[in-house]
């Protein structure tokens, strides 16, 4: 069985005038299995179909909160709903 993780869809750089070394803000919170048989790497698409390769992984895990949304709180406003809908089911 693979565990489900958290990445994050990220701003462009320079899309809000940051500079190189500033920290890029998340535009879309996905939900994503881990890789066949490599539990460290992110599977290849979200639950919602996107390309994972230019996604940052996020440090939450949702089988570490099973009793809480699948999704860090502080990104409730950024989640994407096709994802959000398949977590439902």
């Amino acid at each position: 069985m693979t565990e489900i993780v958290v990445v994050y869809e990220l701003d462009r750089p320079g899309a809000t005038g940051a500079t190189g070394g500033a920290q890029r803000a998340v535009r879309a919170v996905h939900a994503a299995s881990t890789a066949p048989g490599r539990p460290a790497d992110t599977g290849p698409r979200t639950l919602c179909g996107k390309d994972t390769f230019a996604m940052e992984r996020a440090r939450w895990k949702p089988s570490e909160h099973p009793q809480e949304s699948w999704y860090p709180t502080e990104h409730a406003s950024v989640v994407c709903s096709d994802c959000d809908a398949v977590m439902a089911v």
